[in-house]
């Protein structure tokens, strides 16, 4: 840690043409704000259920297909077992990419609000950098 305080002051003396502890404080604060701005874990949570390929890729098919899908139909998307979509859709539920409606039997699902919005930066970014 004490290699990042004096890196820290290096940087402040070259931008600043000198630094002082007050200098090295105000940003230290200033870095405690971002992080407590940044650092918020419903924002990642997202992200982190979609870090498994299962998760992803049932996700995504029910964003693209805009439409509710039986748990019997998304089993045919991943070469996983039964009870590992039924997991992984439970995540998704969990961190609100997927919203879950039971009729009988059956448990349907469907893309959410937050899974669209996700998948649609990710799209204009993919666009954008071709």
């Amino acid at each position: 840690m004490a290699d990042a305080a004096t890196r820290l002051e290096r940087l402040l003396a070259d931008e600043l043409g000198e630094c002082c502890d007050d200098d090295v404080a105000d940003r230290r604060a200033e870095l405690d704000a971002l992080a407590d701005e940044a650092f918020v874990d419903d924002v990642r949570e997202p992200f982190a259920v979609l870090g498994n390929e299962t998760r992803y890729r049932l996700a995504r098919a029910l964003a693209v297909d805009g439409t509710e899908r039986c748990v019997c139909e998304l089993e045919a998307l991943v070469p996983v077992s039964a009870s590992a979509v039924s997991h992984a859709l439970a995540d998704l539920v969990a961190a609100d990419l997927a919203a879950r409606r039971k009729d009988g039997n059956w448990r349907y699902y469907r893309s959410t609000d937050r899974a669209d919005a996700l998948f649609a930066a990710a799209e204009r970014d993919a666009e954008a950098a071709e």
